[in-house]
């Protein structure tokens, strides 16, 4: 018998008959058959569809009282994390802003030391790291624009270690786009802070060059997953979710990654979220040699990869951080250019952004804050704007404001379109 059910009502076992809405969203090429494996059940539930449709002759019924979705292709933790903190109350962009620069300055400090112990060979415990997450979570969710977009701001000395607090920040609201609870979110984003501890023993002169790296070079970046592994199985209260992103978010979809050329389903929920993850936070932070990409841009992007991602991470990604995520600049209806600086619970694809230039007389204007979701705003996004040429640290300082932090330098930036008022 066919019965429609939620989609985040799915369970193993049961047989999918189809989706319900356009087939362009599917998760899969196709549908009628068993739920079997973990990782096919957590694309479906991770899908931007609804409803879709069993067949309770072939596979089993929805229980009584549906249980709550969760990852059930990630091993527990090793350790329980400490207890929740208090439920976050959501607070406005520019209130949490001022909070996540001090969380960005001392969780820069402790992953720095973190990193300096790793290298001296001391072994880590996990537990040290517990109130940092919890701390990031609380942050994101207060308000997931503020931290999220401010960490992607980093100074050319704390790159790696802000890059780690980065990836936290986006593993916990992208676990809690994906309908995973507060456990589990917390894990993630406690696999997403040690992902990258392996770097910690690759020589700073390879992760600092100012070029392309050549063939040796490369082997030698590639070994960081494995060295971090090592490092943290060796350590205290490490969840098996945290080894496992560890060493397998380098791991593509198409088996092209690296190091064990897993491929598909071969990879776990949590080492595919890390995946897009770090490549996210990496293409849109400033580096010495390269500006990062604008935001919206690199989403774009990343969704052509073909191979690389699992597709419904993109897609949760995108749904996380909005189709226009906060820093992105645009192109309004208006002929005007805008940086959106928060984005609109009400609607994706339309933010509240800040306007400064007129294209029409190719001046700037005094920058003015407008609502696109607003009830009485007729202006509209009607493209990405392209970032060259522009003065990115002004436009950073645009929706950060004092949240800016000090030592924050774009590489590239043109200053012949200094933001200033008429």
């Amino acid at each position: 018998m066919l019965k429609k059910i939620p989609v985040r009502h799915l369970e193993l076992g049961m047989y999918l008959h189809s989706f319900e809405g356009n087939w362009v969203n599917h998760p899969f090429w196709s549908t009628r058959f068993v739920l079997q494996e973990e990782s096919i059940l957590a694309r479906a539930r991770a899908s931007s569809l609804a409803e879709c449709w069993i067949d309770t002759s072939l596979g089993t019924d929805v229980p009584v009282k549906p249980p709550v979705a969760k990852p059930t292709c990630i091993e527990p933790a090793a350790a329980p994390l400490l207890d929740a903190p208090p439920s976050a109350v959501r607070t406005s962009m520019s209130d949490e802003l001022n909070r996540a620069a001090k969380l960005c300055k001392t969780a820069s400090t402790q992953v720095m030391q973190m990193f300096d112990d790793a290298r001296l060979g001391r072994t880590l415990d996990a537990e040290g790291c517990v109130s940092l997450v919890h701390e990031i979570y609380a942050s994101v969710s207060r308000n997931p624009g503020a931290l999220l977009n401010l960490a992607r701001l980093k100074t050319q000395d704390d790159y790696s270690y802000m890059h780690s607090v980065a990836v936290c920040a986006l593993m916990i609201s992208l676990a809690r786009q994906l309908g995973l609870d507060d456990a589990v979110s917390r894990e993630a984003g406690m696999a997403g802070l040690l992902h990258d501890i392996g770097k910690a023993f690759i020589p700073s002169a390879i992760l600092s060059k100012p070029g392309k790296l050549d063939d040796h070079e490369f082997t030698v970046i590639k070994t960081h997953p494995e060295r971090g592994h090592e490092l943290l199985s060796a350590g205290h209260s490490v969840a098996a979710s945290a080894l496992d992103v560890c060493i397998h978010h380098h791991e593509r979809m198409d088996g092209k990654g690296y190091p064990h050329g897993l491929a598909g389903d071969e990879i776990s929920l949590f080492a595919r979220m890390g995946a897009v993850c770090d490549v996210y936070d990496a293409v849109t932070s400033d580096r010495p040699y390269k500006s990062g990409w604008d935001p919206a841009d690199a989403i774009a992007r990343m969704a052509q990869w073909e191979g690389h991602f699992d597709p419904a991470m993109i897609k949760a990604l995108i749904h996380s951080l909005g189709i226009y995520p906060t820093g992105s600049l645009v192109r309004l209806e208006s002929q005007r250019v805008a940086v959106v600086v928060e984005q609109n619970a009400r609607a994706i694809a339309k933010p509240v952004v800040k306007v400064f230039f007129s294209l029409k007389s190719r001046m700037p204007v005094t920058p003015e804050l407008i609502d696109l979701g607003g009830p009485h705003c007729s202006d509209k996004v009607l493209s990405r704007e392209n970032v060259e040429g522009w003065n990115q640290r002004d436009i950073a300082a645009m929706w950060a404001g004092d949240a800016l932090p000090k030592g924050f330098k774009a590489p590239g930036s043109a200053p012949s379109r200094k933001m200033k008022t008429r």
